[in-house]
């Protein structure tokens, strides 16, 4: 009794009202075609507007990806053009710095050379290449040597004024004691008022003058020149100005402390003296009463 004979179901009137319906359904479509398709229409709308809906949320999706995908091959091209452009830049600021380098050189040099041109003696130019890392003694080492004519204890100067003097000698390199080391010595002369006495170096890293007569009017601000009695020196070349002065009751000479003309931590060229061929009594520097005193 619980099964249900499809048959008998399928083969009652059922089946000839599902036949009537399909047969005026085809009928009316195609009797009536304009009326059928406003119907679908009407019918299709809606469901067009439900379906579109995922449709459009899928499209859009797939819009932001390939929107993103688009914006990160844009963006690793600017990534790696902004790589190469700060590369650009950095050897671009090298090769300034390297010009910037050239030219205070030339012109140090040109300076230089201006001066060995002038001057009355023979000199070889030279180029700091080392200094003392040490505390026994000041000293730099340049770039000639013995195979240049550079010979020990030939003085070393700038257009500025006296540096030092050699002391070693290699084929190509040499060492130079700077004014301020202990070890260098050299007669100097206070050009206002012509006193002499020695300049010398201290271990403090400072520049004396001694034995200056005890009566000389040395003041604050005089020029102290090299007074030609060196061999390694031609007379006049600036040494520096006094910059303190020092005398007590008891004593026979008066001491000035003298504040050199070069800047030594500066250096980067100098000459070394091979003949100092100046005429005695003559002077590298103005007159006393031309250039005599520097304001302390």
């Amino acid at each position: 009794m619980s099964k249900v004979n499809l048959t008998v179901i399928f083969g009652s009137g059922v089946t000839r009202v599902l036949l009537a319906v399909l047969s005026i359904t085809v009928v009316v479509i195609l009797l009536l075609p304009r009326q059928t398709q406003g119907i679908f229409e009407g019918v299709s709308h809606p469901v067009a507007q439900f379906m579109a809906i995922p449709i459009q949320t899928l499209a859009s999706f797939d819009y932001g990806i390939r929107d993103a995908w688009n914006r990160y091959l844009a963006l690793q091209g600017v990534y790696e053009q902004n790589l190469e452009l700060q590369n650009e830049v950095q050897q671009l600021q090298s090769r300034v710095s390297q010009l910037r380098e050239q030219i205070i050189v030339s012109d140090q040099l040109g300076h230089m050379l201006d001066f060995q041109a002038v001057a009355p003696m023979e000199t070889v130019a030279a180029r700091v290449i080392g200094r003392n890392a040490t505390n026994w003694y000041r000293a730099i080492i340049i770039d000639k040597g013995s195979q240049h004519g550079i010979k020990t204890e030939m003085g070393v100067v700038t257009e500025t004024g006296v540096v030092g003097r050699v002391i070693n000698v290699n084929p190509s390199t040499a060492i130079v004691l700077l004014l301020t080391d202990p070890n260098v010595a050299m007669a100097g002369m206070i050009q206002r008022s012509r006193d002499e006495g020695i300049v010398q170096g201290t271990a403090q890293g400072f520049v004396r003058m001694k034995y200056l007569p005890p009566l000389s009017k040395v003041e604050i601000g005089d020029l102290v020149v090299t007074s030609g009695l060196n061999e390694d020196y031609p007379r006049g070349l600036l040494i520096g100005h006094v910059h303190r002065l020092e005398k007590g009751d008891a004593d026979l000479f008066q001491l000035a402390e003298i504040h050199p003309i070069v800047d030594f931590s500066k250096l980067e060229g100098v000459l070394v003296i091979t003949s100092s061929g100046q005429l005695p009594g003559s002077d590298l520097l103005p007159a006393p009463e031309q250039s005599s005193k520097v304001q302390p």
